[in-house]
C-alpha cells in the first residue's frame, strides 16, 4: 500500500450489480485503481424503516458480487460504521481522488447523509460523481415529458465495459485495510423463507418468468395466491439494484411476441410506472412525513393502538386482510392489490393515519423502496387529492380473487375447517353454525374489530367532503400542474 497513491472508490448503495452500472463504467474510465465499498451504516441499521430481512438480502447480494469479483482478485470492502468515518479510515491508507455512486432517492436520513458527505468531500478535496439511477432524473421542474425521457433512456444500449485485475485493489490489500474496521459478517440463514439476494438469483427468477410464468401474468396479477407464481417476483432485485430496470426492460422486449404481447406489454408498463413513482418522490420529498396535498394536513384521525396491533398481527376478524398481513409478515411478499387493500383497510376502515402504517409495512416488504412506498401509501390512503377515492372491500376482493379460499386457508388455518362461504365471512355464523363446526367466533378466530359498513361510510363521507375543500382543490392543482423542484434537490445541488 502506498499512502501517496490516489485511488477511486465505487460506493455501492442500491446498485448491487456489476452489469449496466454507470458508477462502475465511470470509475473504469477514470483510469485509477478502484475499491468497491459498501457501508452498513449504523444510523440505517437502527432506522425503523428497515429490518433484518433487508440487511440479509444485501449481504447475500454482496456475497454474490464477491463471487464474480474474485475472478479479478478483488472484493467489496464491507464495513459497519458511518460513511464519513469509513472514508476517514481509508484516507489513512490512500489518497481518494473520486467517489462514484448513483443518485439515491431515499429516506430523509439518507438525504441528510448525502448532504453531509458532499460537504465532507469538498473539505477533503475529493470529487464525488453521481449518476442517474434507472432513468430517474434529479432537478426536474415538472414531469410533462418525463415518460418520453424515460423511454429514451430505456431503449439505449446497456453500459458495456470489461473488468480486469489492474482496475482494482487486490483482495490481499483489502484484507490489510479491513484491520482498521469493524468488518461486517456476511453470513445469513440459508434456511430463510425469504427470496435470496444477488444478481444470479435475480436472473433465475427472470428466466422462469420470461420463459413460462408470464403466460398468466394479467389474469393472475390481482389474485393473492396465484400472483406468487405468475408475477415476475423481480421487485426486490430491482429495489436493491441486483439488476437494472433497463436490463429487465430489454429482456422483456426480447421475449415479447404476438402470442404474449398483452402480458409482457403490461409488465413493461409496470416497470415504467415503478420509475414514475420514484420520480414523484424525488420531486416531492416531503411525502415521507406529511401528505403531499397540504389540504389534508387538517384531517385528524384518532390513534387506536388496539386496532393497529390487530392489523399488524393479522387478527382483525376480516379473513383476507388477516391472510394478507400474515403472508407478508412471514414471506416479505404480497401482490400489489392486496398491499393496496391493507393500506386502504388501515386508513379508511380503521381510520388510522397512514404515517402509522409506514414502519411496519416497510419492515415487512422485502422490496422496500422509499420512492414506491410513500407515494403508494398516500395514494391508497386517498390523501393526494389527485386520485379516485378507492376504499377496498375485503369481502369483494376475497370473493373475486380468492373464491375457493385457498389463500385464506393457508394463512388463516383456524378457518380451514369451515365451509367456503363461512371462511369468507365467519362473522355470519350463528351459534348453531358454530356448534356444528366445532368453532367459536371470538375464541378460535377474532370477531371483526369494527363495523365495516359504518366505518366505510364515515371514511367515504369525510374524504368526499375534503375534496371540496378550497385548500385541497388548490393543492391538487399545484400537484397536477406545477411539480416544482423539491427543496431537497435545490439544497443538494447548491450546497
Amino acid at each position: 500500500m502506498n499512502i501517496n497513491e490516489e485511488i477511486n472508490i465505487i460506493w455501492l448503495k442500491r446498485d448491487l450489480r456489476l452489469q449496466d452500472n454507470e458508477a462502475i463504467l465511470n470509475a473504469l474510465n477514470a483510469g485509477k485503481r478502484t475499491l468497491f465499498l459498501y457501508v452498513f451504516e449504523k444510523s440505517l441499521l437502527e432506522d425503523e424503516h428497515y429490518a433484518e430481512r433487508h440487511w440479509d438480502f444485501i449481504k447475500q447480494s454482496i456475497v454474490d458480487l464477491n463471487k464474480d469479483l474474485a475472478k479479478f482478485d478483488t472484493k467489496v470492502l464491507c464495513v459497519t460504521t458511518e460513511v464519513v468515518t469509513a472514508f476517514n479510515q481509508i484516507l489513512n491508507y490512500y489518497k481518494i481522488d473520486t467517489v462514484f455512486s448513483h443518485q439515491e432517492t431515499g429516506l430523509l436520513i439518507t438525504y441528510k447523509r448525502d448532504k453531509d458527505f458532499k460537504r465532507y468531500c469538498r473539505n477533503n478535496s475529493i470529487k464525488w460523481k453521481e449518476n442517474n439511477n434507472n432513468g430517474v432524473l434529479r432537478g426536474l421542474l415538472n414531469r410533462e415529458d418525463w415518460f418520453e425521457k424515460w423511454d429514451d433512456y430505456m431503449y439505449q444500449p446497456l453500459f458495456e465495459y470489461q473488468l480486469s485485475n489492474e482496475n482494482f485493489l487486490s483482495i490481499e490489500t483489502i484484507k490489510k485495510i479491513e484491520n482498521a474496521f469493524f468488518v461486517t459478517n456476511l453470513q445469513t440463514d440459508q434456511n430463510s423463507v425469504f427470496q435470496k439476494g444477488g444478481t444470479e438469483m435475480a436472473w433465475k427468477y427472470a428466466a422462469t418468468f420470461f420463459e413460462k410464468r408470464h403466460k398468466n401474468y394479467m389474469s393472475h396479477i390481482s389474485k393473492p395466491a396465484l400472483a406468487r407464481e405468475s408475477c415476475s417476483r423481480l421487485s426486490p432485485y430491482i429495489a436493491w439494484g441486483n439488476v437494472s430496470i433497463r436490463q429487465i426492460f430489454h429482456t422483456a422486449l426480447e421475449h415479447r411476441t404476438e402470442a404474449n404481447k398483452k402480458d409482457l406489454s403490461a409488465f413493461v408498463s409496470r416497470l415504467r410506472w415503478q420509475a414514475h413513482f420514484v420520480q414523484k418522490f424525488e420531486m416531492e420529498h416531503t411525502m415521507e412525513e406529511a401528505s403531499v396535498n397540504k389540504g389534508y394536513h387538517k384531517l385528524k384521525k384518532s390513534i387506536s393502538e388496539t386496532y393497529q396491533k390487530a392489523w399488524k398481527e393479522g387478527q382483525t376478524g376480516f379473513p383476507l386482510v388477516d391472510a394478507s398481513m400474515r403472508c407478508l409478515n412471514e414471506t416479505g411478499y404480497l401482490n400489489f392489490r392486496m398491499r393496496a387493500m391493507l393500506v386502504s383497510f388501515f386508513t379508511h376502515i380503521l381510520w388510522q393515519p397512514w404515517q402509522d402504517a409506514t414502519h411496519h409495512l416497510s419492515q415487512q416488504f422485502l422490496d422496500f423502496e422509499p420512492g414506491i412506498h410513500f407515494p403508494q401509501l398516500q395514494m391508497q390512503a386517498s390523501e393526494t387529492g389527485t386520485n379516485t377515492i378507492r376504499i377496498y372491500s375485503p369481502l369483494k376482493n376475497s370473493m373475486e380473487h380468492d373464491a375457493d379460499a385457498k389463500f385464506i386457508k393457508k394463512w388463516v388455518p383456524e378457518l380451514a375447517k369451515l365451509s367456503t362461504g363461512f371462511i369468507h365471512e365467519p362473522y355470519l355464523m350463528t351459534p348453531l353454525d358454530q356448534q356444528f363446526a366445532n368453532f367459536e367466533l371470538g375464541v378460535d378466530y377474532p370477531k371483526p374489530i369494527v363495523d365495516i359498513k359504518i366505518s366505510r361510510k364515515k371514511a367515504s363521507d369525510i374524504l368526499y367532503n375534503m375534496r371540496k375543500d378550497p385548500e385541497v382543490i388548490m393543492e391538487t392543482k399545484r400537484i397536477l400542474e406545477k411539480h416544482t423542484l423539491s427543496d431537497r434537490n435545490r439544497m443538494l445541488n447548491n450546497e
